[in-house]
């Protein structure tokens, strides 16, 4: 059982550095004639080829990154920009412990697994100090620099700037967390960091690594991908039959056109587009696009339909 589907979105327009697709032309204003048809043969042989090992339905395959927000962090510029650089400072002992092994709980289903301690899980947390930041106070309460003699337009100087600031740690318990995986969404053990400067909660996750399963290799079409095929990057959100997806279009692509077939075991999502034939640059611009499934996705993958790999959740 499968269906095409194509809904056109708002433009909300997010960029990201990265090359687009290379085109030597356009298909002409509008949709491309050909391009659903191109979209079904290639979702088709995708589909069929999709054939997981046991791990991908009986192991832990994590579909998002090991770092997640527990709540509404309620970022300020600097905050959020300490999160995504993974800048940390601890305020209390990391406890180095092995704890014992803990147990993920997915829909149908637990499974047993090992577990790293408090310790390494904030190593892999922490990525370093943070750097200097012309214009960002160390501490949030810090004032700016005062105004040089002479005014606003008088010469400031060269010297050392103030530094970002880091997140502040100040516990650490075992608990769980949420995590997209491939049997579904499941409960996974992870370590709970309380955040001085944030209202959420940072959740590592504390599975031990020999008990992560990796993303199957994808099995690609022989066929050349469409000039007009683009391929979806990640997935936004999943609510039971709504799917939100990025696509990756060029800057000056228009015409962007979000396709998905269903099946039974697996959802296969693209779009299509209309490519610029003037002068444009070379950035990759990440579309969110919205799709109605038949039905709800639960534990079916969402497939690519360029590359034909499983997409993971976006991070954040």
């Amino acid at each position: 059982m499968r269906r095409i589907l194509a809904l056109l979105g708002p433009p909300l327009l997010l960029m990201a550095a990265g090359c687009a697709p290379a085109h030597t032309g356009s298909s002409g204003p509008g949709i491309p004639a050909n391009g659903h048809e191109e979209f079904e043969q290639r979702a088709t042989t995708i589909a069929q080829a999709w054939r997981p090992d046991e791990e991908w339905t009986s192991g832990y395959v994590p579909l998002q990154d090991p770092t997640v927000l527990l709540g509404d962090p309620d970022f300020t510029e600097e905050t959020k920009l300490a999160f995504n650089a993974g800048w940390y400072r601890e305020q209390v002992p990391m406890p180095s412990g092995q704890p014992d092994d803990g147990t993920i709980r997915f829909p149908d289903d637990e499974m047993p697994v090992p577990l790293i301690t408090a310790a390494e899980a904030y190593r892999q947390l922490d990525q370093g100090d943070p750097p200097p930041c012309p214009g960002r106070p160390k501490d949030p309460g810090t004032p700016p620099p005062a105004e040089p003699p002479g005014g606003p337009d008088a010469p400031v100087s060269s010297g050392p700037q103030a530094d970002c600031i880091p997140l502040t740690v100040t516990n650490v318990e075992l608990g769980s967390a949420p995590v997209h995986t491939s049997q579904g969404e499941a409960q996974v053990p992870a370590w709970l960091f309380t955040v001085e400067e944030i209202d959420a909660v940072v959740a590592r996750i504390a599975v031990a690594p020999d008990a992560v399963g990796a993303l199957p290799d994808p099995v690609t079409p022989s066929a050349p991908t469409p000039q007009d095929l683009v391929s979806a990057q990640d997935i936004e959100s999943a609510d039971d039959t709504t799917l939100i997806f990025r696509l990756g279009v060029g800057s000056c692509d228009s015409g962007i056109t979000p396709l998905v077939q269903e099946h039974d075991q697996v959802v296969v999502v693209g779009g299509t587009v209309v490519r610029s034939t003037g002068v444009c640059d070379d950035m990759l611009r990440l579309e969110p696009v919205t799709v109605t499934l038949r039905s709800p996705l639960g534990a079916r993958p969402v497939l690519d339909v360029v590359s034909a790999s499983p997409l993971r959740f976006a991070a954040g």
